[in-house]
Parts: structure tokens; sequence; C-alpha cells
């Protein structure tokens, strides 16, 4: 838990309070709305020799220059200079730490002990054919080219009025659209990265298997190859649960496109409509989390908290995983030192490299 330097009494709801992370910190983060001003003093008798915005660090001791900073008791740089207790710590008079080598990093060697599993915790969710189960209900329209998401985007938003409100058990319509066009060399080294998240995305769970396509026809990523050859697609005409296909350049026009869309989706919405939810194992389920605009307070109540959330969905049984694996390359030493096994140490160095 954060050692707060904050008062007990409401009557000191604007007394200088920080916010300190880990024992071993020698900096703490300035909490008040708008910083405080120098002269400001805290409960515990540390002065601040000059302003410090809210959010910044202030120097809990004297920190001699070239001597390590630390926050959430790591390394975060070197002082470029002698820092007073009291003095505003930030970028300027930092030296940030050399990257570290993926080639010699700590690999399980401060692994979380481990914690008993939690049973018996269910929710209300939607079991596909498939074996998959979402939490919401709702239809999607797939594209296989950016040239059709003006489209795609004009009959969602058709669909969201006009059709959605007759389906009282659907969540939402969304479209699926993308920047992937016929500029992209589609047969390039690893190309097949962006394809298979977009086959992906169209395979969410919380869509059902209820899927409608849209393609313009003369596109290089066809929709065989975008949903995968196995998968059998049909025109959109009839009413089977096969994918259903629209080519744009078959239709007579702008409104004969839409027409034809909200066609298709409203024969997926009857099905979406009948479906119910169940009660399932929490560990059905799959959580994604992702950066929401990080801040100089996201490492002291946003990210705890979804650490706290995510290791009971773990215990649960649950799989959760996160993006943006690039933001955490600075910080690798620290995963892999906490990594469950060496296994997974090496696993994340293999996606960093």
């Amino acid at each position: 838990m954060p050692d707060s330097a904050r008062p007990a009494g409401a009557a000191d709801a604007h007394a200088p309070r920080y916010v300190r992370l880990d024992a071993r910190d020698n900096v703490a983060i300035v909490a008040n709305d708008g910083g405080l001003a120098a002269g400001a003093r805290f409960p515990c008798g540390l002065t601040l020799r000059e302003r410090v915005p809210q959010g910044h660090k202030v120097a809990l001791t004297d920190i001699a220059a070239g001597g390590a900073v630390i926050r959430y008791g790591v390394e975060i740089g070197r002082a470029r200079r002698e820092l007073a207790a009291g003095s505003w710590v930030h970028e300027g008079v930092l030296d940030p730490p050399p990257a570290r080598s993926l080639d010699d990093l700590p690999l399980a060697t401060r692994p979380a002990s481990p914690e008993a599993p939690l049973t018996g915790f269910t929710f209300q969710g939607f079991r596909n054919a498939d074996g998959s189960v979402g939490t919401r209900n709702v239809l999607a329209v797939a594209t296989t080219v950016q040239c059709v998401a003006a489209v795609v985007r004009h009959a969602a938003e058709r669909i969201r009025a006009e059709l959605l409100p007759r389906y009282p058990n659907v969540d939402d319509v969304v479209a699926l659209d993308h920047a992937y066009g016929c500029g992209v060399a589609i047969d390039a080294a690893d190309a097949q990265i962006p394809i298979r998240t977009l086959r992906n995305l169209a395979r969410h769970p919380n869509f059902g298997g209820e899927l409608l396509l849209v393609s313009i026809g003369c596109e290089k990523l066809q929709p065989p190859r975008l949903l995968g050859r196995t998968i059998e697609i049909r025109p959109a005409r009839g009413g089977d649960e096969a994918p259903e296909l629209v080519t744009l350049q078959e239709e007579a026009g702008f409104a004969a496109m839409v027409r034809t869309l909200l066609a298709a989706a409203e024969r997926r919405l009857e099905r979406l409509n009948r479906r119910r939810r169940e009660t399932v194992p929490a560990s059905e389920l799959v959580v994604g989390v992702q950066c929401g605009g990080s801040d100089a307070f996201s490492g002291v109540s946003a990210n705890p908290a979804v650490g706290v959330c995510v290791d009971l969905l773990v215990r649960a049984g649950a799989t959760v995983l996160f993006s943006e694996v690039t933001e955490v390359r600075d910080g690798v030493a620290q995963l892999t030192a906490r990594a469950a096994t060496p296994e997974i140490a090496r696993a994340i160095v293999r996606e960093l490299a």
C-alpha cells in the first residue's frame, strides 16, 4: 500500500500531501490540486524548496550528484546534480538509466507467491457454438478494405437507429473498419500479422458467430483470405448461418448498397435476438487491458487497481492479456524477474525482441 503523508483530519483537506509508493523510494508524488508553492511544509516536516506541480516528484532526502532516484522501489534515473530534500525532481535533473539488454535479464528471480485458486465464481454470458463465451450480444459488420469503410459506417448508423430498437436482446452494432487498402504489400514478410488480427477481431466472442462481411470486390485482401479459407462465406441473399458477404461493386449505387446491408443485418439481428444469457464459470472470461492515457497518477491508483483485478481473475481461472508490449521496454527487467517461471520470462523477452 502507498505510504502517504496525508493528514488524517477532514479540516486538513488542503494541507500539503504527497504519496510515496515504496518504502525504498527517495521521492514522492505531490497530490494537491494545482501543486504546491515553495515553502509548503508537509506534516512529516519536509519543506519544499521550490514550486512542485501536482503529480510531480519531490525529493524526500538529499540525493547526491550521480545518486540513484528511486520510485516504485526501482531506479528511474540518476541525479545530474545534487538535489536537496524538498527539491523538485523532474526530467531536466535526471539522466535515465540505460535500456537493459535483452540478453542478461533476470528470469523468474522474484516470482510472486502463489495464491489459492478462487472457485465458484460465475457470470452471465452468451455461450457460442465454437465453445467461446461472450459478455455482450453484438452485431458486427466487418470490412475487407478501407474503400468500403464510409458506406459501412453509414449503414451501421442506420442499423442502430432503425433496426436495433426492434431487437431488445441485441446490445449494439459495430463497424469493424480499418485502413488496410490496396497500397499494402499483402504478401510482404509478416503481412499475416495484421490479416490475422482482423480475422480474430471478426471472430470476437461478443459477435456470436453472426458476422456480416462487406467487400468492394476488387481488393487484394479477398474475403476467403481475411476470414480463413476453411470458412464458408455465402452472398448476402439467403438465410443460412454462414458468414454473409455483401460485395458493393455488385450493387447499383449507394442506396442499393445500404439497402442490401440493412436487409442482411436484419437477418443477423433476428438470430442474435434469440440468444439468452446463461450462467458460466468465471474461467471462461478472456479480458484484455489497455492503456487509457497515462498520467502521473496511473502508477499510483489505476494500474495497481487493475493489477489487483487481474490477479483475482487469474485466480478464478480466467485469461488476461495486455497490449502495447513495447511500452514496457524500459521496465522489462521488472517483468522478467517477476515472471512465474523462466519459460514465461523467456516468452516476454521473445515478444519484446
